[in-house]
């Protein structure tokens, strides 16, 4: 994602703009940030891609999807179940509260559904106190294991199993945060092609895009916006990948590679 004014309706639509206004999530430093000397810190946005490709000609495509607030997108959900493609879905703790009936389908599709940790507010996990598309990070350590870890339990609360992977809100990190939320046990889900820019593409150009996967590639869409053009656009797209002969894999049933540290075994570690 591009630091520019899209970028920053992306996550308006994602829901950031309703974050809590408790102290412990949205550290002063940050929400002062825009009259303070900004920090020099190199944030990274992680690829991810399938380190196996499919058996032949046929091609392996991983489908992700955020659910960062609001409902859920019942184009791409009733695809998703009716032609049988397993996927994996980031949650946040407040979708869960907001879509119990959606978890109800999660939890009776086992064999499609791979639930993992999206945090606990749609916080950006950045440990620095800075604006990322004008939107505070977590600011500390101390509250990016918040927002993981909060999320996390929510997952397990919600009847899934414990989550291995963990995306942040607008998928940007610095070095320290990353190796803290290895050090959690998680690996960093990045992806290697973005299917609808935060769910604002035409349905048009969703579709073009995300039918345009090539083997191997993590594809991150929403499925959380059910107002939004975009998500016809991916269902027409997962359809056509399907017609294609595509074989869908979830992170969980995978090796996978991410750059920056975020998929690299380490002892003791997922």
């Amino acid at each position: 994602m591009r630091l520019s004014l899209t970028a920053g309706l992306v996550l308006l639509f994602c829901g950031i703009a309703a974050l809590p206004t408790y102290a412990s999530d949205i550290p002063k430093a940050a929400a002062q940030s825009s009259s303070a000397a900004l920090p020099k810190i190199k944030l990274v946005e992680p690829r991810l891609h399938l380190a196996k490709g499919g058996a032949g000609a046929k091609s392996r495509v991983a489908l992700t999807f955020d659910a960062c607030m609001g409902a859920v997108d019942e184009r791409i959900l009733s695809t998703l179940i009716k032609e049988r493609i397993p996927s994996t879905i980031f949650v946040t703790a407040r979708w869960l509260r907001k879509n119990p009936q959606t978890v109800a389908t999660f939890i009776a599709n086992p064999d499609l559904f791979e639930i993992e940790n999206h945090g606990e507010n749609h916080i950006p996990a950045i440990d620095v106190a800075m604006p990322v598309y004008g939107i505070p990070s977590a600011g500390s350590p101390e509250a990016v294991s918040r927002e993981v870890g909060k999320g996390a339990e929510a997952v397990i609360a919600a009847g899934f199993s414990a989550p291995r992977w963990f995306r942040g809100a607008t998928a940007k990190y610095d070095a320290s945060s990353i190796d803290e939320i290895r050090k959690m046990g998680y690996r960093v889900a990045g992806y290697s092609l973005n299917g609808d820019d935060g769910s604002l593409l035409g349905a048009g150009a969703a579709e073009k895009r995300i039918a345009g996967a090539k083997d191997g590639d993590v594809v991150i869409s929403h499925i959380n916006q059910p107002t939004h053009a975009a998500g016809q656009g991916v269902a027409n797209a997962i359809l056509k990948l399907k017609a294609r002969g595509v074989e869908f894999v979830r992170l969980a049933d995978v090796e996978t590679v991410g750059d920056n540290d975020t998929t690299a075994q380490r002892p003791g570690l997922f």
